[in-house]
């Protein structure tokens, strides 16, 4: 049994570390701008040869910051995914405002760490596109689970209204 509810918890809580773990990696030295330049430079020149170099860092600093955007939405999609299978009450209740609390978090701490890579820019910028993405993350999965609430809410009324009209015959 106490087997079974560490298997469980390593299945919800274990993509997460995992992904933390992730992002702190990529807040090295080793994903720094210059050496991520050696990676995409070469590459958007193999894709547009008659690119400018105003062209080309634009489009490197664009891929950098979709890259903060989307590393955040999939730690915002993984919290929900381990506070909304929680067996605790308190983080299913809370799923929502705990996720945004570690998104958060983990964004200025994140920035934070950098800040001593010398290799590394900390920005507060970069920490608010980290929570701009997993916020967008986290209010389509409210919607999602919203619409899907009230999609099962309606059916139920609707249930019961015919029922309660065959009840009436």
């Amino acid at each position: 049994m106490v087997d079974d509810r560490n298997k469980q918890r390593l299945w919800r809580y274990g993509p997460l570390l995992a992904w933390m773990a992730l992002i702190f990696f990529a807040s090295s030295g080793e994903f720094s701008a210059a050496n991520t330049s050696r990676i995409i430079r070469p590459l958007l020149l193999w894709l547009f040869p008659e690119i400018s170099e105003q062209a080309l860092n634009a489009v490197h600093a664009l891929i950098r910051k979709g890259a903060h955007f989307g590393e955040y939405a999939v730690l915002a999609l993984l919290a929900a995914r381990a506070f909304l299978s929680s067996s605790r009450a308190l983080l299913c209740r809370h799923w929502l405002k705990i996720s945004l609390l570690l998104v958060i978090s983990y964004a200025l701490f994140d920035e934070y760490r950098q800040s001593f890579v010398p290799t590394r820019t900390p920005s507060l910028w970069d920490s608010l596109i980290d929570i701009a993405g997993g916020a967008s993350a986290l209010l389509l999965i409210a919607a999602w689970r919203a619409r899907k609430d009230g999609a099962r809410w309606r059916s139920v009324r609707s249930e019961r209204a015919v029922k309660s009209a065959l009840d009436r015959t």
